[in-house]
């Protein structure tokens, strides 16, 4: 099996393919064209390794073992002198400089300094030049949504940015895949469960993670779905029986407790002991269910309480009557209530990072509209161009500190191998909470407790370009689960249509293809799980993902044709070690559920002129929340001045 050319992927060439059919060579790198060449101003457009890439975590890593300072030497103040100096460019940081300019007028003079070559944080946008097609993908955050309606202060400002969340049923292709017969399905892996095997899934075992708003659910055109499915399955005798009582049978596995004692046990028991010693279940059912919260937590069954996967839907709970109130320790992604609307744009919530950008700074963003905005291509030229609002790339901050006179913040960073300072008025720190305590030693010793108890969620959203979805239409699959796989998660492309911007409508036409993994480590805490795979992701190669990714799609779609060495024209792999904000967790976090000061409130406490804004401030990993935090953090500076 032939590799993608390693000369695309390691140099970061984009990808611009004369022709959908070229031969997988000429298709990776032997013809680019002058789009290709110049990719480099634009981030979008480099494959292989990205997310949190190489050159991106170097500096931040020498700060944090304490090898920096010894042979930095002295900053190089670069005279530069600023209203505001915002550290991270991601959608909390955006947001930041966004409502500060509001404030202080247009004429304020702002600074956004980010240690990565693109903006916008997780919120990252992929592109792939397919002959004279571009392909949109995310490679981070997925959507507009919540567990609760956004707050006054996020609406307004997804408002005021042109964005229509009401939009979503006009934009989704709702009956596309279902109207040629395809939905959801499980892989089960031969090393988990004995057996490759590709199923379609019945309902009440996939679609909680998997099926955003308006996705038909998978189901099948047989009296009994759930029966078909597990006696096709390679799942045990016992587990089969296990997962259809699960499902099926009016039980309730706590009885004689009321609905308050019922969700003060569940908060306190993991998913995966709530179905063996509550419901009975055979150790052998767990494989099934383990990876069902990835998508949330970055967790599986082992360290998500059974109060959260009630809320998130998994199965066992139906005839417990348990009340559509949170309990103590709910998790707030399974908070039962009214949502947040849903919309998801092409490149995710990029599109958001990249409208305000436009606010921010106009000549580099063109256009009026979030719908133009969709197709647009950013002008990363002009991001650090002198006006009012500048945005500097590749530029690692590595202290930000209170001058002398304390009416000035300096900010020292690394920009291209130097060491340079500016100075502002007032500095927001919209970076990850656990990275503060080493640009702000003066902090106090309980506030840097506070910031680094944020350990973020390790998470990889992979990109693949395919040829076509012929093997995809061959198995009547949209989308697959893979407890077992590297990748837990297997989609087709969402057809959302937004302005001039197309989805691939027919199966022999190139899309892309999400695939989502994380690193967890069963048998840990929880934030003991993701600091291992954060040290997983840090050390796995390029080349270890392309294989897996091979691997898994031949495996998964070879009976319908699926040829990895002639169908992947390009692949982005979205590396995070230092992902999604952490969410307490009753299991682990004794004050979420028995009360007590939460570390998110004293992590992001004010310090002279330096205020903390990130969703790691709200212990909520949500794009509201990003905004919220801050709205408050310019609240606070604003109240100072």
């Amino acid at each position: 099996m032939s590799r993608l050319a390693r000369r695309d992927f390691l140099n970061g060439v984009a990808l611009a393919v004369g022709g959908a059919l070229l031969s997988p060579r000429g298709a990776l790198g032997l013809g680019l064209d002058e789009s290709a060449r110049s990719s480099r101003l634009y981030p979008p457009a480099l494959t292989g390794l990205r997310g949190s890439h190489d050159g991106s975590f170097e500096v931040a890593h020498a700060l944090r073992d304490g090898s920096f300072w010894t042979s930095a030497g002295q900053p190089t103040d670069t005279g530069e002198r600023y209203d505001l100096v915002v550290v991270g460019a991601g959608i909390s940081g955006l947001a930041a400089a966004w409502y500060f300019r509001k404030a202080a007028g247009p004429s304020a003079r702002i600074l956004i300094l980010d240690n990565h070559d693109d903006f916008g944080g997780h919120a990252r946008r992929n592109e792939f030049r397919v002959g004279g097609r571009v392909l949109i993908g995310y490679g981070g955050t997925f959507a507009i949504d919540s567990p609760a309606p956004y707050s006054a202060v996020a609406q307004a400002l997804v408002a005021e940015l042109g964005v229509d969340v009401s939009r979503w049923g006009r934009m989704f292709e709702r009956g596309l895949y279902a109207g040629l017969g395809m939905g959801a399905a499980v892989f089960f892996d031969r090393e988990t469960f004995g057996a490759d095997k590709l199923l379609r899934a019945p309902a009440g075992i996939i679609e909680y993670g998997a099926t955003p708003p308006g996705v038909a659910s998978a189901g099948t055109s047989q009296a009994d779905p759930l029966a078909e499915f597990l006696a096709d399955s390679p799942l045990s005798e016992s587990a089969r029986r296990d997962v259809w009582r699960l499902v099926k049978a009016s039980v309730d596995y706590l009885p004689g407790l009321d609905d308050g004692g019922k969700k003060a046990r569940l908060a306190r028991m993991s998913y995966a002991d709530f179905l063996v010693k509550s419901a009975g279940c055979g150790s052998d059912v767990l494989p099934l269910f383990q990876a069902r919260p990835h998508s949330l937590y970055g967790l599986g069954i082992d360290a998500v309480s059974a109060l959260d996967a009630w809320g998130l839907g998994l199965p066992g709970f139906a005839e417990m009557k348990l009340e559509p109130t949170a309990g103590p320790g709910m998790g707030l992604d399974a908070r039962p209530g009214q949502r947040s609307p849903f919309l998801h744009f092409p490149d995710g919530n990029a599109t958001i990072a990249r409208l305000l950008v436009r606010r921010l700074i106009p000549r580099a963003a063109p256009g009026r509209t979030a719908d133009d905005m969709v197709p647009a291509r950013v002008d990363y030229t002009r991001l650090d161009e002198r006006g009012s609002a500048r945005l500097r790339l590749n530029s690692t901050v590595v202290r930000a500190r209170h001058a002398n006179d304390a009416t000035q913040v300096e900010v020292d960073y690394v920009c291209a191998g130097s060491l340079q300072r500016v100075r502002a008025r007032s500095c927001v720190l919209a970076c990850w909470s656990s990275v503060i305590p080493y640009l702000c030693p003066e902090l106090g010793r309980a506030q840097r407790e506070a910031l680094a108890y944020a350990t973020k969620v390790p998470i990889v959203y992979t990109n693949a370009v395919l040829r076509s979805w012929e093997s995809f239409r061959a198995l009547r699959v949209s989308q697959a689960h893979c407890p077992g796989s590297f990748h837990t998660s297997v989609g087709l492309d969402l057809p959302v249509r937004v302005g001039r911007y197309r989805p691939s409508r027919r199966p022999d036409e190139p899309i892309v293809v999400q695939m989502m993994r994380t690193p967890c480590r069963p048998g840990l805490s929880a934030r003991e799980q993701h600091r291992a795979g954060r040290q997983e992701l840090l050390t796995t190669t390029f080349d270890t993902f392309e294989q897996h990714v091979r691997a898994q799609l031949t495996r998964m779609l070879g009976a319908g044709g699926f040829d990895a060495s002639r169908d992947i024209l390009a692949l982005t792999v979205n590396r995070w070690p230092h992902g999604y904000a952490y969410q307490y967790n009753s299991l682990w976090d004794p004050f979420w559920i028995d009360g007590g000061p939460l570390p998110c409130v004293a992590a992001r406490r004010p310090f002279g002129r330096i205020a903390i804004a990130n969703a790691d401030a709200a212990a909520y990993a949500y794009t509201d929340a990003a905004i919220d935090q801050a709205a408050r953090a310019i609240g606070e500076l604003l109240r100072r001045t």
